[in-house]
């Protein structure tokens, strides 16, 4: 077993317990209601800070979505550090990824996509988490229109890619998890924008409750790579220090003695 295996496992235990660290903060200083109220009211004499006593008056802006438990401080400086955090490791596995399937099998227009995928996923997560939506709502619902999407689309290639390079029965089964994983997420992930959209308080709590679901499918998707990073090697790395491009394929094809350019006999010595 290789200890790369350790990268994706650790991100899903971090962000997943940092987000629910995150949740807790905001809970403790009054900043969102709890997940299990879905009493409501249109607005509110005090706001839910100053408020004291077992029953609380809750409004739409006290609904417990991810984004609203990282806005105020001290949670947000965590939740930025998280979706920092999180996006490098989604970057530097989705990257790994990339190397891996070049150096057993060869590049392909799924991995590339996927790869790009992943890196446009990271981008938008940097973004929900270091521009609040309540002080940079444009910023930040900028940042979750690119990060949902491409994630949801990252798991559907990586699923894709999975059934395309699997030869053992045990690489199926890692297909199958995957690909009923990438359909749960979906499901969320539209369950969720089209409660966001509605003015149904039930509703809206109903969408924050399917944003968490999305969000730790998606982790525990990127989890499952620990499959293939226990048979990574340093070729991997050597994959990526040729610049990608191909090296696994392009190597397999001088070993077999395959179909690529080869150099006249009479020029080999030289």
């Amino acid at each position: 077993m290789s200890p790369w295996m350790i990268l994706p496992v650790s991100l899903p235990v971090f962000t997943i317990t940092g987000i629910w660290v995150v949740y807790a903060m905001a809970l403790y200083n009054q900043h969102v209601c709890p997940v299990h109220n879905w009493s409501y009211n249109e607005s509110c004499e005090e706001q839910l800070p100053l408020q004291r006593g077992p029953d609380l008056c809750c409004s739409l802006d006290n609904v417990p979505l991810i984004s609203k438990c990282g806005t105020l401080p001290p949670e947000s400086c965590f939740f930025s550090l998280i979706c920092s955090t999180g996006s490098f490791m989604v970057m530097l596995i989705g990257l790994l990824r990339y190397a891996h399937v070049i150096e057993k099998h060869q590049n392909c227009l799924l991995n590339t996509a996927s790869l790009s995928a992943g890196w446009i996923c990271a981008a938008g997560l940097i973004m929900v988490g270091n521009f609040q939506v309540d002080f940079a709502k444009v910023l930040h619902y900028v940042g979750a229109g690119v990060a949902f999407p491409s994630s949801m689309l990252d798991a559907c290639l990586q699923s894709a890619l999975t059934y395309r390079l699997a030869k053992t029965q045990e690489e199926y089964r890692v297909g199958h998890f995957r690909v009923g994983m990438a359909l749960l997420a979906l499901v969320a992930l539209v369950l969720s924008g089209v409660f966001f959209c509605q003015e149904s308080f039930a509703l809206q709590h109903t969408s924050a409750i399917f944003e968490w679901v999305y969000c730790m499918i998606i982790m525990l998707f990127y989890g499952t790579f620990a499959f293939e990073f226990g048979d990574m090697s340093a070729d991997t790395l050597m994959v990526l220090s040729r610049g990608g491009g191909g090296g696994g394929g392009v190597h397999k094809a001088e070993i077999g003695g395959g179909t690529g350019h080869r150099q006249p006999e009479n020029l080999s010595i030289l």
